[in-house]
């Protein structure tokens, strides 16, 4: 029996989702199917590593939702072309269908699974489903993407409308997943333990959309002692909510919500147009500035120990958690790369190791918003002064009391730099690297 694969990679859910809608359509019995990259896992430092325990733990309950069906998913541990080959071997696969990826990696992944399938003449289908609108979709009247995010966002929301923000009614189509009694041989369920990875008990972010909460974001969201962003960030990463889902509510409720899921597309598109971000500045003189990058220091600064308490309890927080709250991200790496002088790839890789909501594009637009050296970055002599962005953010110390309560005690760690020095400092380093280019906001 020939058999349709749905390919689940950043979309794990059911519903409305773009690819499973379309290959639920296909006339073809479908058989979902998520391969655990040995690419992607072999480099991950931690064997008790948050997201894959977030991942197994979601994969987990789709399989109860398809068995519910009558269904099952299939999973497999390997390289992504060593998996098609199996896979096409163990079935008679009509037609492979699954979502679009952006990032360097996953494009050279799919241009190898596309040839693969090629050559057995077995269809590839790819849709846009993890962003409202990608690659050329929104560009400048002459056709050139967009690099400051303001009139990009103008533009986006121009182009909005109900046709963008509609769900895919997969649901209706639930009855065409492949029966497992149709199967001539169960399907193997990888675990944890084969991957050499540790189960692991933690608080994974419900999905809860809290209205409140967004309705006041505008308001409440820079105060990390208060709960005033929705925290579905990994949920957005992983695909169990739909951004159209979200978008549709946003475009209700709040506007300024609305412009991080922006921020999002932005960053996306900046990464197709722009792929050199990833090991590069996006501005290319600022790959002259002369980092200090001392180990120690970057040591203080990973385990929140660097005598400042905001930056420190950010730190804390993300080591512990898995999540940093937005405007203390902002805070600890301004301060990495302006008050200590390491190079901002540093701080990127550290946070891709540690956070759970963990996306390439955005990290690296942060990050390179934070060193100025991105796409409508800070201008490099805008250096945050931790203790002002305490005073205006965490006024009380209730976050600082919370993740760093020996703050105020002998045994907290002094100061590893002066402000007024280090400010000094990195606006000399920054001029003789850049000079007034660096000035344009």
């Amino acid at each position: 029996m020939k058999i349709a694969i749905f390919w689940f990679r950043r979309d794990l859910r059911l519903s409305d989702n773009a690819a499973l809608y379309h290959a639920l359509q296909s006339g073809y019995a479908v058989l979902p199917v998520f391969i655990f990259d040995t690419q992607i896992l072999n480099a991950l430092p931690d064997k008790a590593d948050k997201r894959v325990n977030f991942i197994y733990e979601t994969l987990s309950t789709l399989r109860q939702q398809l068995e519910a069906l009558g269904s099952t998913l299939y999973t497999c541990y390997g390289s992504p072309l060593e998996m098609w080959e199996k896979i096409t071997q163990e079935f008679e696969v009509a037609a492979v269908y699954t979502n679009h990826d952006y990032e360097p990696y996953a494009k050279l992944r799919d241009e190898q699974v596309a040839n693969f399938l090629a050559q057995k003449n077995i269809a590839f289908h790819t849709y846009k489903d993890q962003c409202i609108f990608e690659k050329n979709e929104v560009v400048k009247d002459d056709g050139k993407p967009y690099t400051i995010f303001t009139p990009y966002s103008k533009k986006w929301k121009a182009r909005l409308n109900d046709f963008y923000l509609k769900s895919y009614p997969t649901e209706k189509y639930f009855q065409n997943f492949c029966a497992v009694k149709q199967l001539t041989q169960p399907l193997s369920w990888i675990t944890l333990e084969v991957m050499n990875f540790q189960a692991i008990q933690f608080d994974f972010p419900t999905k809860n959309i809290e209205e409140t909460i967004i309705r006041q974001y505008a308001e409440k969201r820079d105060f990390p002692a208060i709960k005033g962003t929705t925290r579905l960030s990994v949920h957005l990463r992983f695909g169990t909510l739909s951004i159209r889902q979200l978008a549709r509510i946003g475009n209700v409720l709040n506007e300024k919500w609305l412009n991080e899921l922006i921020w999002r597309d932005f960053y996306m598109m900046i990464l197709w147009h722009f792929p050199h971000v990833v090991h590069s500045a996006f501005k290319p003189q600022y790959d002259r500035v002369k980092w200090r990058n001392n180990e120690k220091e970057f040591e203080a600064w990973c385990k929140g120990q660097t005598g400042y308490p905001i930056v420190d309890a950010g730190m804390r927080e993300l080591n512990a958690t898995g999540f940093m709250h937005n405007r203390v991200r902002m805070i600890t790496a301004s301060f990495l790369v302006k008050h200590l002088l390491i190079d901002w790839r540093w701080g990127e890789a550290y946070f891709a190791e540690k956070l759970l909501d963990f996306d390439l594009s955005a990290n690296n637009g942060s990050w390179q918003w934070a060193a100025s050296s991105g796409c409508d970055a800070a201008p490099y002599f805008r250096v945050f002064n931790p203790l002002e962005q305490t005073k205006k953010f965490d006024g009380q110390l209730q976050y600082i009391k919370k993740w760093v309560p020996e703050f105020n005690s002998f045994s907290y760690a002094q100061p590893i730099v002066e402000h007024k020095f280090a400010r000094e400092r990195v606006l000399k380093v920054y001029k003789e690297a850049v000079g007034n280019a660096a000035t344009e906001d």
